[in-house]
Order: structure tokens, then C-alpha cells, then sequence
């Protein structure tokens, strides 16, 4: 037992000096002093050495695990010290590489810059969930039953849709309106808030529609409020964000849950109103409907139509971004290249 101690004694001294890394010294040590480790083993065996020499031998096992031990500490000392050396083939006249820095998306910059300016006017922010219920995403919003929004074609409904009652039947949120109406019946009138998200289409992708796209959504809800203040709204929003005047047009279009309701445009600002591929060739480009909110949506809040009006636009932030800095392609937001991203940083 004398002899195997020793010349595990020995081993052990080698092994923790030709160790060059704290884990490399760490797995030395399980090894010699882990559950499982030699001198660990060898205590074990403890039992079947006469009982006369176990005194003696007790003491040996303990001195070789105390010198080991107090050698690991040691050496763990060194390789920390050593750390921090240069090593010699260190060409410290070598440009370093410069360390790696976000940035914020685009579109949540535009989205940071428009929440400043509606807060200049007194708007609070709202936020809800990805997900809604046929309830608030359809039927508080004035779309009738066979309304085609309804239909997979356009909304991604979630399993078992076809099941329960409208406000069992989940999906990923198509517009953000809907969870307007869940503001409105949990304050009190009179409205002025914002509300920025995520929404989801089951579109076909080109350069100016994605499957998941950003909307920024701005509603008044008040007993006097003149439609042509809505328009001044718009003018003036736009042009704080783009730092210079923008020309607006507004449109008749309907939308179930506007009466009267508007489709409004901008003047292209990748072409300068001239025509291309994001406009079309016409020179301008909708950024957003707008209108007076429908009496029915106004019920559905709780709301007296005969009492209160208001304003609501719903803006296509992901448009409005591109228009902010001439992209022409809307999918390169969204694609996650960090070539394209690191240009906005």
C-alpha cells in the first residue's frame, strides 16, 4: 500500500505540473481527488489491510492527499498569474479588431420617433398580444359574417378555430384595431392613444407586402372633434418625422370599421413623385386608412355614436420606413441581413 501511494504521489505531482489550463488542472484533480479519484479509491481499500497497519497508512493517505491538494491551489495560482501574459509571438503593432455594437432596427427607430411625436400631443401608448379572438379581431369591428377577412386565405387562425364561440376562436392579431376596442371598454372616454405592433397577413410577398408586418395604429375618441383637425394631425406627424413637408392626399375607401372612411397617401419619397416600382409609377404611395370611427365599433366600446366621434388612422410603419430612407424593397427589413441592417446603425 506504501509503495502505490508513493508512486501515486509522484504521478499526481507530474500531472498537476504539466497541467497549462484551469480546466485541464481541474480534471487532474477529480481525477486524484474526486469521488471517483485514486487517492479517494485507495481510502477505500482501507478495510482490507491488517488492522495493524492501518494507523500508519491512514496518515500516509492523508499526507499524500494534503500535499496534493495544496499543490492543485498552488498551481492554480500560477496559471492565473499567467493569464495575463503577452505571449511571445504577440505582434502588438497588429491593428485589433474593433468590438461589435447593435443598433436599433429601423422600423423601431421610426416606430421611437413617431411615440415622441404623439406624446408632443398628448398620446399614450398602448400595447396588447400577438394573439386575438375572432370577437375583437371581426365582429366589434363592423365586419359582417362572410366578410372574406374572416377566411384563412387572408387571417392564420389558430388550431381548433372552428370551434366555441367567437371569443374562443384564436388567431394572430391580421390589423391592430380590433385590440383598440379592448382600450377603449377598459378606460374612460374621452381617447387619445397610439398603438404600435406587429400584425399578421396571409400574403404573397413582394416588394411592398410581407406575411408579418409592423402597423402603427393613432385613435381620438372625443364629442367634438372636427374631421379636417385629423388631417392637420396626419400633415404634421409626417412632416416631424421626415424633418420637412410632406404631401398628403386622402382618398374615399371603405373599411368596415370607419364611416365615412378615407384611404390616405403620401407623395412617394423614392422617386420624388415621379413614378417607380414601390409606387407604382403613380407617384404616390398609401401609408394608411383613416376615418371617423363607425358607430357600430363605437357601441361595441360601450360608446353613444349620437355622443362621441373621432379620428383613427392605421399607419403602415414598414411603408413609412422605406419612404424614410428610399428602400425599395420591403422584405429587406425583415430578412435579417446584416449588411443591409448596419447601414441604419
Amino acid at each position: 500500500m506504501k509503495e502505490k501511494l508513493e508512486s501515486l504521489l509522484q504521478d499526481g505531482i507530474a500531472r498537476i505540473n504539466a497541467a497549462k489550463t484551469e480546466p485541464e488542472l481541474q480534471e487532474v484533480k477529480g481525477s486524484l481527488l474526486g469521488k471517483q479519484g485514486s487517492v479517494t479509491l485507495l481510502m477505500k481499500e482501507m478495510g482490507k489491510i491488517p488492522a495493524e497497519e492501518r494507523p500508519v497508512v491512514g496518515q500516509l493517505i492523508n499526507r499524500v492527499k494534503n500535499e496534493l491538494s495544496a499543490l492543485v491551489d498552488t498551481r492554480r495560482e500560477e496559471l492565473k498569474l499567467k493569464a495575463s501574459e503577452v505571449s511571445e509571438d504577440f505582434d502588438c503593432t497588429v491593428p485589433g479588431l474593433p468590438p461589435m455594437s447593435g443598433g436599433l432596427h429601423p422600423i423601431i427607430q421610426m416606430c421611437y420617433d413617431l411615440n415622441d411625436a404623439f406624446r408632443s400631443m398628448g398620446f399614450e401608448i398602448f400595447e396588447s398580444t400577438d394573439i386575438t379572438s375572432e370577437h375583437y379581431a371581426f365582429d366589434n369591428l363592423n365586419f359582417p359574417p362572410n366578410h372574406p377577412a374572416r377566411e384563412s386565405m387572408d387571417t392564420y387562425w389558430l388550431k381548433d378555430h372552428d370551434k366555441g364561440t367567437a371569443w374562443e376562436k384564436l388567431c394572430l392579431r391580421p390589423h391592430l384595431t380590433g385590440d383598440s376596442v379592448r382600450y377603449l371598454q377598459t378606460h374612460k372616454a374621452p381617447y387619445r392613444f397610439v398603438y404600435p405592433g406587429r400584425v399578421y397577413r396571409n400574403e404573397t410577398t413582394d416588394a411592398r407586402h410581407e406575411r408579418a408586418f409592423y402597423q402603427y395604429e393613432a385613435l381620438i375618441v372625443d364629442k367634438d372633434f372636427t374631421f379636417t383637425a385629423g388631417k392637420v394631425m396626419i400633415q404634421a406627424i409626417l412632416s416631424k418625422v421626415f424633418g420637412r413637408h410632406v404631401n398628403v392626399r386622402m382618398r374615399s375607401g371603405f373599411f368596415p370599421f370607419v364611416e365615412p372612411g378615407f384611404e390616405i397617401d403620401m407623395e412617394c419619397q423614392v422617386c420624388g413623385g415621379k413614378g417607380c416600382s414601390v409606387c407604382k409609377n403613380v407617384g404616390w404611395i398609401e401609408v394608411m386608412p383613416g376615418g371617423t370611427p363607425h358607430p357600430n365599433v363605437l357601441r361595441a366600446a360601450g360608446l353613444d355614436p349620437d355622443e362621441y366621434t373621432g379620428f383613427y388612422v392605421n399607419i403602415g410603419l414598414d411603408r413609412l420606413v422605406m419612404m424614410r430612407y428610399g428602400v425599395d424593397d420591403v422584405r429587406l427589413f425583415h430578412s435579417g441581413d446584416l449588411r443591409f441592417l448596419e447601414q441604419f446603425r
